[in-house]
């Protein structure tokens, strides 16, 4: 006989917007923007009131300033989000004994097995409690058999709601959604489901299996389990790898200040770009200096979750000045980036322009393709770098 899944499904609403209405709650009621600059900006974030006018993220600001011309535009808080992230992920880690952190602001929480012994629904539900006395940020949940129904239940559920779809209700739930509900389904793949007069989940239901994957080819057998409510995927734990971190050795000792910025340039670039190719985002960086007499010193720092390293690659300068004596040869350097957690480039939208965000996009596409540092800054390429044999560490 299956197992009877329990799989809560967290999302903090409009995260970076109820961060910045804890500062100021004159921001409440009112549709906010959070993004870069106005010229050549993104939006990051928007509230719902925003939302209304048809604003949402990764929009130019331009075009959400001309939707929404009323609305407050902000350029964000970056340290604000991280800190705000790291509190809730603490309650949550220290209330529930299996949880997947997939962003920032999103969780999966598995109560499989403890319904023996408690209600989960009721565990769910003190845990959001506890949540929003603690931090004073609204927050929703879905309780579902699986991770997609979880998640849509969610979405149903905001703003500031909870919604448990009982063990063999999720077909009911599901079937009056429209097809765009689903996680993932791209607008093409709706596009083309429209030809076919399927609107709605429930058509999609109610559609032969071998109809779908005739169309759709392996995507129709996924398609068929969604619109069942059928999804076997597990909770993958949060303790999976903590950090990502490269070092190098000299030939021979360096103390020349240039060489060491320029070597810790390209080691920061390589390590982002592999956080970028991972979904990941790191919130500490630090740097190891080897002197000649092998005496090792490390400096590290917290920084707002990120993964580019326009915005590392300061900080990494800026901890060698504090961690190197200048009178002192180096013999080994590295750099590390840790408390990773999984999440898009999206927590620095608000502070890049459209140019910068689609520089790391063709970056990475290039480097994937051709191998790394096929392109990278120029103080990278001054030092032979290609030897380098970045680690991770679990």
């Amino acid at each position: 006989m299956d197992v009877k899944r329990h799989i809560v499904h967290i999302d903090l609403d409009s995260f970076f917007v109820s961060v910045e209405r804890k500062f100021d709650p004159s921001l409440i009621g009112k549709a906010v923007i959070i993004g870069g600059s106005v010229d050549r900006g993104v939006v990051s974030s928007c509230s719902y009131e925003a939302r209304a006018y048809g604003v949402h993220s990764a929009m130019p600001t331009r075009q959400a300033v001309k939707l929404c011309p009323h609305a407050i535009v902000l350029h964000g808080s970056h340290g604000r989000y991280s800190e705000a992230s790291r509190e809730v992920t603490q309650i949550i880690h220290d209330s529930v004994p299996l949880y997947q952190k997939t962003s920032v602001d999103e969780f999966y929480i598995d109560l499989t097995g403890m319904e023996r012994f408690y209600d989960c629904y009721q565990i769910a539900s003190n845990l959001r409690q506890k949540v929003i006395r603690e931090t004073g940020l609204p927050i929703s949940f879905g309780m579902a058999s699986g991770k997609t129904v979880a998640k849509m239940a969610t979405n149903q559920a905001k703003p500031n709601g909870q919604l448990y779809i009982k063990h063999g209700e999720e077909r009911a739930f599901l079937a009056p959604l429209p097809i765009g509900k689903i996680p993932g389904l791209g607008e093409s793949t709706c596009q083309k489901m429209y030809q076919y007069g399927i609107e709605r989940i429930g058509d999609l239901q109610r559609t032969n299996i071998r109809f779908l994957e005739a169309v759709f080819g392996k995507a129709g057998t996924y398609l068929w389990e969604k619109a069942h409510g059928i999804d076997h995927s597990e909770i993958i734990p949060h303790s999976d790898r903590k950090s990502i971190s490269t070092e190098h050795t000299f030939g021979s000792n360096v103390n020349d200040p240039r060489t060491l910025e320029n070597i810790l340039v390209s080691m920061t670039e390589e390590l982002s770009g592999k956080l970028r190719r991972e979904n990941k985002l790191s919130s500490c960086m630090a740097i190891k200096i080897r002197y000649a007499n092998f005496e090792t010193h490390t400096q590290q720092q917290k920084i707002p979750l990120t993964a580019a390293e326009h915005i590392l690659i300061p900080g990494v300068k800026n901890l060698l000045k504090k961690a190197w004596n200048q009178h002192r040869p180096v013999r080994l350097i590295g750099v590390r980036l840790s408390d990773l957690c999984t999440g898009s480039y999206q927590i620095n939208l608000f502070e890049d322009n459209e140019e910068q965000i689609r520089l790391y996009q063709a970056m990475d596409r290039i480097n994937f393709k051709f191998g790394d540092k096929t392109i990278c800054r120029a103080a990278g390429m001054e030092i032979g770098t290609r030897n380098f044999n970045p680690f991770m560490k679990g």
